[in-house]
């Protein structure tokens, strides 16, 4: 018995799920239909088509483990230690400088070999 109402409900989120791609994909098509009136208007409308469409998303089982996820992840970010403002320009710098030094060594590195084939094919003069 409790495997049919979880099948009932699962069936009643794809139904919802659909829906909520329905009033998005209106929403859009509204927009550009209505393209005669103002701007504001099909914004708004566009807007509430939206609102509309996530609210009836996240009352399924999906949107709501969707949202879990995504308070979590915020929470997740607030814990990092993000670097000083001198240790990212210490970091930048770094990476610059040895970038800089790598295309030099590679540079030299053609040139000695464009150097070398051209002495072994007798093109050199």
């Amino acid at each position: 018995m409790n495997t049919q109402i979880e099948d009932a409900s699962s069936v009643f989120d794809v139904v919802k799920q659909v829906f909520s791609v329905i009033f998005i994909v209106s929403g859009v098509a509204g927009f550009y239909y209505f393209s005669e009136f103002q701007l504001l208007y099909r914004v708004l409308g566009l807007v509430a088509l939206f609102v509309v469409a996530l609210a009836m998303m996240l009352t399924t089982g999906l949107g709501r483990s969707v949202w879990a996820f995504s308070l979590e992840s915020r929470q997740e970010v607030r814990k990092i230690v993000w670097p000083t403002r001198e240790e990212t320009m210490r970091t930048t710098m770094l990476v610059f400088a040895m970038v800089f030094i790598v295309g030099l060594v590679l540079w030299f590195l053609d040139m000695f070999l464009f150097w070398g084939v051209r002495l072994l094919t007798g093109q050199g003069g």
